[in-house]
């Protein structure tokens, strides 16, 4: 049930970087980093949604009590070799052709997503991904890659059933939404009147909890939570009362903050309403008047043809059985599975308007009070895509990630889902290629310009912007950008002081003043035109040195530490190498620059061990300037 673009339910350190490859999901306690690259909006129940992509340029964490989701970060798509990207770049230049400002047809489509998901080096004895693109009730392009079961040999096809974790939540907001059209509820009402022994529900409205601002703690987030408790079956009150006594993060309406358990509740008004169970209020008031039949709630008691297997992936993208789970965990926050075909047909009801009013359809897409922030409506982020609105949700949970996005201008759908989690290709890049292409507006490929040294030079020193950070910095002949709290990137020079960020559709344009010396640089993010300026402040500050920690200095870090509002593992690897780790989620390296402060060097993460000599007593984990203290446990 990842979330926006976060493994699904919620919960992730913000250690992830761009569209590289993974590091450690973020507690969404910490919104995941946009570092300088697109990152992945998946958002959802395990480790919750995250934020749409984040912007290079914006905060790097919001006000906290911010969005409890994740965004997980993306394996940068692995470059083809030269005779491979030359065939791949006339491709696209044959594919393009006639094609700038008209919308794809369906041979023009397949042939761009083939070429497009061929890049992703995406290995045919692992995990699957399954894709489809559609304009209004036109298939453009439906495909599959990979297995659907490893162990058996089956390969992916394009109408097996996954997991889509987050995405589950735009169905709780439509049937809510609808019992609110039938006049059973206001948006405006308290929790109290349906759940009314909730503590502090008569301050909860129905609208705060359809958009992450009620303030109450994600039950995902919850220390220890996402291990074995997850494995149990629960009834709704059951999961209800494992958070309703957890101190609120935020007051309501206060601030914006990714929420598992905020759509468990939803889930619990919609079944106080009804009488059913929220998943069968969903078939029944939205599913089957539509006429969808590949989207269903994954009860532990059913078989489902066609379901695929999930998986989990390390560092290395070599794959292991997915963590278990109850599928009554995930409740309204994720519990569903879906075809890609079912989700193109939801987005055509939704959209269509065959499912809520005209009314509830205009909230459920329009931010509003806190949720503005994190362009955030009910169950869907809102965003632009080539100067079209793009709505949109991505999904994670163990064993599965999802993105769904819909461009209402053109009616253009994209779904992408894969049988796995971790290390992944860059579902989010890759769907807003698809998107683009669909509509006529194809993002070009960027080709590396020569620059001279001089002309690259000029371009070093510290930006800032809104308290925030950036560094540009010439090493080896290549300018690499680092933002305060996120990785290093080295930049393709474009010609005309105009730079693209790898495994994006990032850009960065300097700008001159009238002596030709820089003074600041625009940085756009998703490929569209608008940028934000950072002023150049003043000269480089020096690189941080690494060092290398002997067993003792390495032991004396290694432990378990924890927060409410997240946890790490500190441990040493078979290979000797000192690595951290977040619940449920992939390992990350560790570098340090004293025996008591390391990196994580993907992302910038810093992590400071208190006590001089002899166990850490604690950890203080530092990112995008913002702090979190954990004893040790």
């Amino acid at each position: 049930m990842h979330g926006r673009h976060c493994p699904g339910w919620c919960g992730c350190l913000n250690l992830k970087q761009s569209n590289k490859s993974p590091v450690v999901p973020s507690t969404c306690r910490f919104r995941p980093q946009p570092v300088h690259a697109v990152v992945h909006r998946r958002c959802g129940w395990i480790d919750g949604p995250c934020p749409r992509s984040v912007s290079l340029s914006q905060p790097a964490l919001p006000p906290r009590g911010s969005r409890r989701c994740c965004a997980l970060p993306q394996r940068p798509a692995t470059f083809m070799r030269k005779p491979q990207i030359s065939v791949a770049l006339l491709l696209s230049l044959l594919i393009g052709a006639g094609q700038a400002g008209q919308p794809a047809t369906p041979g023009a489509m397949a042939a761009y997503a083939e070429q497009l998901l061929d890049a992703q080096k995406i290995a045919g004895n692992g995990p699957g991904i399954t894709v489809l693109v559609a304009r209004g009730d036109q298939l453009l392009y439906k495909g599959a890659r990979g297995l659907a079961s490893i162990e058996l040999g089956v390969p992916m096809q394009p109408d097996y059933l996954l997991r889509i974790g987050s995405v589950t939540k735009q169905f709780a907001a439509a049937a809510l939404l609808r019992q609110i059209d039938d006049g059973k509820a206001r948006l405006d009402d308290p929790l109290s009147r349906f759940l009314p022994d909730f503590p502090n529900g008569a301050h909860i409205t129905l609208a705060q909890l359809l958009n992450h601002t009620s303030g109450v703690k994600s039950y995902t987030g919850i220390t220890g939570y996402m291990g074995n408790p997850v494995r149990r079956d629960v009834t709704t009150a059951e999961l209800v009362n494992e958070f309703k006594d957890q101190p609120v993060d935020f007051p309501p309406g206060e601030k914006w903050a990714y929420d598992n358990s905020g759509y468990v509740l939803v889930g619990a008004v919609v079944e106080a309403i009804s009488g059913k169970s929220w998943h069968q209020a969903i078939d029944a008031t939205l599913l089957q008047p539509a006429h969808i039949t590949s989207v269903h709630y994954q009860s532990g008691d059913r078989l489902f043809k066609d379901l695929a297997q999930g998986y989990t992936l390390n560092e290395q993208g070599h794959a292991a059985p997915a963590r278990l789970l109850s599928m009554t965990q995930p409740h309204a926050a994720g519990a569903l599975i879906a075809n890609t075909e079912g989700l193109w047909r939801w987005n055509q009801a939704l959209h269509g308007g065959r499912l809520v009013s005209p009314a509830s359809y205009a909230r459920m897409t329009t931010p509003e009070g806190a949720a503005q922030q994190a362009s955030y409506g009910f169950g869907l982020f809102t965003g632009k895509l080539r100067d079209q609105t793009m709505l949109s949700h991505g999904g994670g949970i163990y064993g599965f990630a999802a993105t769904l996005n819909y461009l209402p201008a053109s009616q253009t759908t994209v779904v992408i889902l894969r049988n796995s989690d971790g290390p992944g290709f860059a579902m989010d890049l890759v769907a807003r290629k698809l998107a683009a292409f669909a509509i006529g507006e194809a993002f070009a490929e960027p080709t590396a310009v020569a620059v001279s040294a001089g002309q690259l030079k000029s371009a070093e020193g510290l930006y800032a912007r809104d308290r925030q950070t950036r560094t540009l910095r010439l090493k080896d002949g290549v300018l690499q950008s680092q933002r305060a709290g996120s990785g290093i990137v080295a930049l393709i020079p474009l010609g005309q002081d105009r730079f693209a960020v790898p495994d994006s559709l990032a850009e960065v344009q300097l700008e001159r003043g009238d002596a030709g010396k820089v003074v600041s640089m625009r940085v756009s993010s998703n490929g569209e035109k608008d940028g934000e300026r950072w002023t150049l402040v003043g000269e480089l500050p020096p690189e941080s040195t690494f060092t290398t920690l002997s067993a003792a200095q390495m032991q004396a870090l290694v432990g378990n530490y924890a927060s409410p509002a997240f946890a790490i593992k500190v441990f040493i690897d078979d290979q000797g190498r000192l690595r951290g780790q977040a619940p449920g989620q992939p390992s990350f390296e560790l570098v340090a620059s004293t025996p008591r402060q390391v990196f994580v060097p993907q992302v910038g993460a810093q992590l400071d061990f208190s006590g001089e000599s002899g166990p850490a007593p604690s950890v203080t984990l530092t990112q995008g300037g913002q702090t979190l203290v954990m004893p040790r446990k």
